[in-house]
């Protein structure tokens, strides 16, 4: 049956993935703000530094978005990913990126038309970017509260 969970289990790294460092700058709580997205968000480090956990509370195209992200190190892509989860149903996966002063995330693999670009401000208090696709989009803020 090929691998199995008992064989990764005794193969988990003892340590988070230095890469996770990246998101650091988002641990804390922020406000959404943008032309389709309202609301508010926050980043915590789940026990054990492997996860950094993201909750969302905002209101977007009509509906109440509320949901939680779990972002790891993907051992087989050697990416920041993450699961979404929300009220919904929704189950999506994200690949994350923050270099420099820019944030990347891809719905999905760093393949993806559908990507989210933004700038951290100087001071770091704020981001703001833009989620494209093919004939879609819209900008966000988020400012750290």
């Amino acid at each position: 049956m090929g691998d199995s969970n008992n064989h990764r289990a005794a193969t988990l790294p003892a340590d988070p993935n230095p890469a996770l460092g990246q998101l650091d700058r988002l641990v804390g709580d922020w406000d959404i703000t943008g032309t389709f997205l309202q609301g508010a968000a926050s980043f915590e480090w789940m026990e054990g530094g492997f996860f950094l956990i993201q909750r969302v509370d905002a209101e977007g195209g009509g509906r109440t978005i509320r949901g939680v992200e779990y972002i790891g190190y993907d051992e087989d892509t050697g990416t920041l990913r993450s699961h979404f989860m929300d009220i919904h149903g929704a189950n999506f996966t994200y690949t994350w990126e923050i270099d420099d002063d820019t944030l990347r995330i891809w719905f999905g693999g760093k393949d993806s038309d559908n990507t989210f670009v933004g700038h951290f401000s100087q001071d770091g208090a704020s981001y703001s970017g833009e989620w494209k696709w093919p004939g879609g989009g819209y900008s966000a803020t988020m400012i750290r509260r």
